[in-house]
């Protein structure tokens, strides 16, 4: 789920390595998480990548599953505050607003760090080893927060039902941004904002 922005990869390396050993080893499994995924990025291969010690891994996160844990609060309180002011930016009414949710997302769907739902890609691979019980209560807060958010935007913009249709407009989110794993396609967020367009329509 990585930066909204378009990164310059040199500038990214010299960056992480002006960090302090903790934050190096958090931006390091951040973006290895994301990208190659949990069960395939090792110990040894972020502390090496971030310059950093076993001792002060487990010194500073005490496991791997701790790290995890600090990588995807991190993520998640990024992502959902650069989509919120997306969303903000767009329109001085909260009509408006929701009418921007996918061109809120145009900017990380189109960088070079576009990796998928964080929560979504750790919770299926969660799944897959029997699952943890604070891995879905992350995503499902993860998720409740983001619904929250919709869900004023909607009471405010006078939606009869607004708990409803922050679900369709999450419904459409998650869609666009799974279809973007398979695909590739940025067009796949023409085809959202069609659905979105007919969700704010006819809701309910």
């Amino acid at each position: 789920m990585s930066s909204a922005t378009l990164p310059n990869p040199d500038a990214d390396r010299d960056s992480t390595r002006r960090l302090s050993p903790h934050e190096r080893i958090i931006e390091v499994a951040r973006d290895l998480f994301c990208r190659d995924g949990i069960h395939a990025t090792g110990i040894d291969r972020i502390l090496s990548e971030a310059g950093a010690s076993k001792m002060t891994l487990y010194n500073r996160f005490g496991s791997k599953e701790a790290l995890l844990r600090e990588v995807l609060a991190r993520e998640g309180t990024e992502w959902r505050t650069t989509f919120f002011a997306g969303i903000e930016a767009a329109s001085p009414d909260p009509t408006g607003r929701l009418a921007a949710v996918i061109d809120a997302l145009r900017p990380w769907f189109i960088g070079d760090r576009f990796y998928g739902c964080a929560f979504m890609n750790a919770a299926a691979e969660g799944a897959k080893g029997g699952g943890a019980t604070w891995l879905r209560e992350m995503t499902a807060g993860h998720h409740g927060a983001i619904l929250a958010f919709l869900a004023g935007l909607a009471a405010d913009a006078g939606y009869a039902e607004p708990a409803v249709l922050a679900r369709q407009v999450l419904l459409v989110v998650d869609g666009a941004i799974a279809a973007m794993m398979v695909s590739g396609d940025p067009a796949v967020l023409d085809i959202a904002a069609l659905n979105l367009r007919a969700v704010l329509a006819h809701p309910g």
